[in-house]
Formats: C-alpha cells, structure tokens, sequence
C-alpha cells in the first residue's frame, strides 16, 4: 500500500520533507539533542494537521504558512549566528537574537506569526463544524474570533509545556526563564489578535460582496 499525496499538496510535502530531513542531519552532526526531540514533536504535529485537513479542507495558503512556520522554528534553533550580534541567552542561535535590540527577538516574531497561523486553523476547523452541523457559513462575529483566539493562545500555551518538558529532558537547552516565557505568551497572544481582527475584516468584506450578489 502506497501513501497518495493529492497533486496540490505534493509542493508541498516535498518543501517540508526537505528542510526536516535537513535539520535532523542538522542535529544529529552537532549533537544537539533538544531539536531532536522537537523533530519528533513536530512530525506528530504535522501528523495531527494533516489528518485534520482529511476531515476540514484547510485552504492551501495556510498549509503553506504552517509549513513555513516550522521551517522558521528549524532555523531559529538550529542557525548560529555571529558572536558579535546582540543575542539572549548563553547559545548564540537565530532564537536568541535581538531584531531590534532590547525591544524585540526572533523568537518573539516567530511566536506572534505561529499563533496568529494557528488561531486562522481554528477559525477554518470552527467553521467546518458549523457548516456541518448547521449547513450555514460562519460569520465573523467577536464572540465567534474569541473563541478562535482562546483556542490558539491555548496551544501557545501548550507549547510552553512542551518547551519545559524539554528543559526536564535534557541538561542544556535553550529554553528562556520565566520572563521569556511570559513574553512568548504576550507575543502569541497579539499574533492571535492580529489574525483575527484580519479575518474579521476580509470575511466582513466578503459577505457584504455576497450579499450584494445576491441581491
């Protein structure tokens, strides 16, 4: 029995099967056992993603900005960078570096895009639900965005406890303290946010389009 990848997805596949297999040789070459372990919790995610999108239909785009979600992360622990660049932390990577000195790191930004991606998946799996429960389109209401938000802030939140199981498992990480973990949450949370005020306002746009369509 052999695994079939539909057309539009085979870009795809190939794109994230490529920087994986990268960063696992990556690892493996430098030892470095924390973003093995993040391999494996990021092949179950992709795993989960996928079998939801069988179900859901999640539009092409935001396959491709999970994808490039995990390639941001593969950099950003995996990518030395000069000693001489403005980082945090003891381990001088791509994560640890000040964009804007004092004000914001790579990782924040990589925080805000990933939730605010994530928050996008659960308003289209929320809409899924109501269209097959109801057979109506979802409208883009501030009850129906919070909920939306809870939901990805929550798997933000998810993810901390994943980064601390990391810090359980291995000696040296480069998990922050409890400042930086406080700050990935406030960034998680504004990328949620963001993506929902974005949502509301395109989907707002097009159901007036709709409307004046059928009308």
């Amino acid at each position: 029995m052999t695994l079939k990848i539909p057309h539009n997805l085979r870009l795809l596949a190939t794109f994230t099967t490529c920087y994986i297999i990268a960063a696992a040789i990556s690892a493996k070459m430098t030892n470095n056992s924390e973003f093995v372990f993040y391999l494996g919790v990021m092949i179950v995610m992709i795993t989960g993603a996928m079998f939801i999108h069988h179900r859901v239909r999640f539009p092409l785009h935001l396959l491709w900005c999970l994808s490039i979600w995990g390639l941001l992360h593969m950099i950003g622990g995996m990518v030395p960078v000069p000693d001489s660049w403005q980082t945090t932390g003891h381990i001088s990577v791509v994560y640890s570096l000040w964009l804007i000195p004092n004000y914001l790191r790579y990782d924040q930004l990589i925080h805000a895009y990933g939730f605010g991606v994530t928050t996008w998946l659960c308003w289209e799996c929320l809409s899924h639900i109501v269209k097959c429960y109801t057979d109506t389109n979802l409208a883009p209401t501030v009850g129906a965005l919070t909920l939306c938000v809870f939901a990805g802030t929550g798997l933000g939140a998810l993810n901390e406890v994943i980064e601390f199981m990391a810090t359980l498992l291995f000696e040296e990480t480069n998990v922050g303290d409890y400042n930086n973990m406080s700050w990935d949450l406030v960034f998680n949370l504004f990328g949620s946010i963001i993506v929902a005020v974005i949502i509301r306002r395109k989907k707002s746009a097009d159901l007036r389009i709709l409307t004046k369509i059928i009308t």
